[in-house]
């Protein structure tokens, strides 16, 4: 199945080359984040929905539509559903993933400012770059962090215990709500320091241990 590129995806979209039902993202779930974007943490997980259409490949650009004047970029960690789950235990949360991805939740910004919803200023064709998923076998779970960087500068760094709520709690809240199913991913949140992206420039998500997804940014022809 091709991506919104037209190419076909890398392994990250999913195990067995199954497409993701959902891409199920976490607003405001570092607290400098939210001060940034001028609010506070919720007392809840604050979720919306990428879709599918919008993964990207790592190497293919990302697409500035003409609808928005700044797109910016959101270097976040994610996880992927290795199994069908429903209601899990947050103990028993780690037990349905099998991967952590590098993920960027590129965000058309004024149009997430004017809408009532986000679906629109997340869900452009080319809005959701992802890298390669590394098994959880191969991950230090007590080590995660992401550093978004811009042509080669940080731009963003923060470790995971800096979310206020972490990826356990997040599987356990998530799963009440949607049945999580095989390939699915949770982004779990960006931290501050996000920004524009102009035409011309490459942007890197890393994540800790993990490995990283590259990106050029242009215009729509």
């Amino acid at each position: 199945m091709a991506t919104s590129s037209g190419k076909e995806p890398p392994a990250a979209f999913a195990p067995a080359g199954v497409r993701p039902s959902k891409i199920v993202c976490v607003g405001k779930n570092y607290a400098k984040h939210a001060a940034e974007m001028g609010g506070e943490v919720p007392a809840e997980p604050l979720l919306f929905l990428k879709a599918p259409s919008a993964l990207l490949a790592p190497g293919e650009a990302i697409v500035r539509p003409p609808d928005s004047r700044r797109v910016d970029f959101e270097g976040e960690i994610a996880v992927r559903v290795g199994r069908r789950a429903k209601d899990v235990p947050r103990e028993e949360a780690w037990d349905v993933l099998d991967a952590v991805l590098p993920l960027n939740d590129v965000t058309a910004r004024d149009l997430q400012r004017s809408d009532n919803q986000w679906s629109r200023a997340k869900g452009f064709d080319t809005f959701c770059p992802v890298g390669d998923p590394v098994h959880l076998d191969q991950v230090d779970r007590a080590s995660l962090g992401v550093v978004t960087r811009v042509n080669g500068e940080v731009r963003q760094e923060a470790s995971a215990d800096e979310m206020t709520f972490d990826i356990p709690f997040l599987v356990a809240y998530i799963s009440r709500i949607f049945t999580l199913e095989p390939g699915d991913l949770i982004a779990t949140g960006t931290p501050d320091g996000i920004g524009p992206l102009e035409a011309g420039d490459v942007v890197e998500v890393e994540v800790l241990g993990v490995g990283s997804v590259s990106n050029p940014v242009r215009d729509a022809s």
